[in-house]
Formats: C-alpha cells, sequence, structure tokens
C-alpha cells in the first residue's frame, strides 16, 4: 500500500511538472510570435527604404559623373546626404524571446523537433543578415571619408532642419573642386554601396518570406489565433 502511494505520487509530480513546461513552452512560442510579427513589420519597412536606397546611389552615380554636373548640384547633394544613413535601412531584430530561448535553456521545453530547427535557422539567417549590415557599416565610413573633398559641409548643414530631417536645396549648391583620381575613388565607394544594398534587400527579402513561415508554423502548431 505504502508503495502503491510513493508511486501514486511520483506520477502525480511528474504530471504536475510536465504540465507546468508545457505552459512555460506556449509562454515562450507566444511570445516569439509576437517577436516575430514585429521582424516582418520592421523588415517590410527596411526592404522599401532600401529600394529608395538603390534609387539614390544610382542618382548620385550618374549626376556626378555628367561632364556638366555643376548644373546638378541640387540633385547631387539631396542624393549625396542620403547615401551613407544607416537609419531606416538597419534590421535590428526583436530577439529578447529568442535569447531567453537560448540563454535559458528553453529551447528544452519546446517538444517539437521541427519547431526548433524552423526557430535554429530563422536566428541563423538574422545573424547572417546583421553581419552583412556592419560590413556595410564600413563601407559607409569609407564614404565619410571622402565626401569632405568633394561636398561643402556647409551646403548640408543648410538642408538640414531641427529634426535632423533634409531637404532639396532651392538653389544650385556647387562642389569643391576635385580631380579625377578623387572621382574614382568615390565612384568605387557608391559602387559598393550599391553591391552591399541589393545583398542586404536580397537577404532581407529571404527573411522576410523564412518569418512568415516561421509565424504560420507557430501560429498553426500552438493555435495561436
Amino acid at each position: 500500500m505504502l508503495f502503491l502511494a510513493v508511486t501514486l505520487g511520483f506520477f502525480v509530480e511528474n504530471q504536475r511538472e510536465h504540465y507546468i513546461e508545457h505552459q512555460r513552452e506556449k509562454q515562450f512560442i507566444r511570445s516569439l510570435a509576437n517577436d516575430v510579427k514585429a521582424d516582418i513589420t520592421h523588415l517590410e519597412t527596411i526592404i522599401k527604404n532600401r529600394d529608395v536606397k538603390q534609387v539614390n546611389a544610382d542618382s548620385l552615380i550618374t549626376l556626378i559623373n555628367l561632364p556638366d554636373r555643376a548644373k546638378y548640384g541640387d540633385g547631387i547633394y539631396i542624393n549625396a546626404i542620403h547615401i551613407s544613413r544607416g537609419l531606416g535601412i538597419r534590421f535590428t531584430p526583436n530577439d529578447g524571446t529568442m535569447l531567453q530561448l537560448k540563454n535559458s535553456g528553453g529551447m528544452r521545453l519546446i517538444r517539437k523537433r521541427y519547431v526548433v530547427d524552423s526557430i535554429a535557422s530563422y536566428d541563423a539567417n538574422v545573424r547572417n543578415l546583421l553581419r552583412l549590415g556592419d560590413v556595410e557599416d564600413r563601407v559607409f565610413y569609407e564614404y565619410r571619408d571622402i565626401a569632405p573633398y568633394v561636398f561643402n559641409g556647409l551646403v548640408f548643414d543648410k538642408m538640414m532642419d531641427e529634426n535632423n530631417v533634409s531637404t532639396r536645396t532651392s538653389s544650385n549648391p556647387a562642389l569643391l573642386p576635385f580631380d579625377q583620381s578623387r572621382l574614382s575613388n568615390l565612384n568605387y565607394i557608391l559602387y559598393s554601396i550599391k553591391v552591399l544594398n541589393k545583398g542586404n534587400r536580397r537577404d532581407a527579402k529571404k527573411l522576410l518570406l523564412q518569418a512568415q513561415r516561421l509565424l504560420t508554423l507557430l501560429e498553426k502548431e500552438y493555435h495561436l489565433k
């Protein structure tokens, strides 16, 4: 009789632990789904902003290489001021839940192996996109190094309002004097910015599709809707 009572006690306790872990699993998944939703919204905005960045780069390269580029100072300056801005195009994941899952051993609570695999794959691609963004930042620094030899900083200053929002000038501001070597360096940096922007945009689109698939999987497997 005592043996049965002890066995029953172990069984009840085991069931209670399973129930608690199952509830924790659902809490993690619900929180993760919310993070992925936020990532989806952010990625959609980033992709649109990168489309604009590509136009800026194309326009700047075209205008600054024209023989009569002095006629297009307003167009050159408005594209030049935007070309190295990372605000609006850099992906910052909502990874609070993901970090908890990885750092606190929460992954072990997720009983479905294919769900774990999908989460891990998504996290790996998020990290890859962040690394590509770091490379892009280094090229932006190179652009900022050469810009003072081509553009008049006082013009940029007049284009900015109190909220750091830039507007096109109503005049035709002049460029600084520069030689063909300086222009060649600038062209290569602008080319690099274009290539990295395309790569980031491509990978952002891939990550967006993966985020949408992951969200669908979580909602289906855990009946979140």
